[in-house]
């Protein structure tokens, strides 16, 4: 289990329905609960930048949560126990990479790493991809050069949650992609997520960087 000062993230035994974006996740979905127990997407709880790391490697498991400022551990109910099991955490990806650069004596590690580039490699469609950060370019000629691939590929990857893969952005309506590229400023380039960390609140948190986020967007479209 999760210790009380965690944040949760859920995968749920039954179809589930985000309570902010409306969208239908499906059974096995990734969900937070809010304090009324309203289920948000990984996308609505802004947790969808973080990876995936399963349970298994203690050492590699310590040193992400402690280079990762944000963090989530993820749990499933287990029917045969009758309560929630921890299946790994949610980290930031430099974490990771942070963290799989003191374990690279280990072998184990670098197959993973292999294993986990390999997947991200699979889920990626590199024409839609590539669509997707050109239009980022048009909109934003600001951002810094090769920052448009990044929220690209971030906003792409093929599961449900992420701005990129809505059937608005498929199409490169500008507003979907606003939204990815306000996505990706509210977690790079502001302290959302040290706020969240820290113990706000998900509305608190974003009302304090709005304003930042706002003055970077000014900068990037011009």
């Amino acid at each position: 289990m999760a210790k009380n000062n965690d944040i949760s993230v859920l995968i749920t035994s039954q179809d589930a329905t985000c309570g902010e974006c409306g969208e239908e996740l499906g059974n096995h979905a990734w969900i937070t609960l809010t304090e009324d127990k309203k289920a948000l997407c990984l996308a609505c709880a802004d947790l969808d930048h973080l990876i995936f790391l399963p349970a298994g490697d203690a050492a590699l498991t310590r040193r992400s949560r402690k280079h990762s400022t944000l963090s989530a551990v993820v749990l499933k109910w287990s029917k045969r126990r009758k309560r929630y099991e921890r299946q790994g955490l949610l980290v930031e990806s430099l974490a990771l990479e942070q963290a799989e650069q003191e374990c690279l004596a280990d072998s184990e590690v670098r197959k993973l790493r292999r294993e986990r580039e390999a997947v991200r490699r699979a889920e990626l469609d590199s024409q839609y991809v590539e669509a997707f950060a050109g239009r980022v370019r048009q909109l934003f000629p600001g951002c810094p050069a090769g920052r448009e691939e990044v929220i690209a590929e971030h906003a792409c990857l093929k599961y449900s949650g992420r701005v990129g893969r809505s059937a608005a952005a498929k199409s490169l309506d500008d507003q979907a992609i606003r939204l990815a590229v306000i996505a990706h400023i509210r977690h790079v380039e502001t302290e959302y997520d040290s706020l969240l960390a820290g113990g706000h609140n998900r509305r608190q948190a974003r009302l304090a960087v709005e304003a930042a986020i706002d003055g970077v967007l000014t900068r990037w479209q011009s």
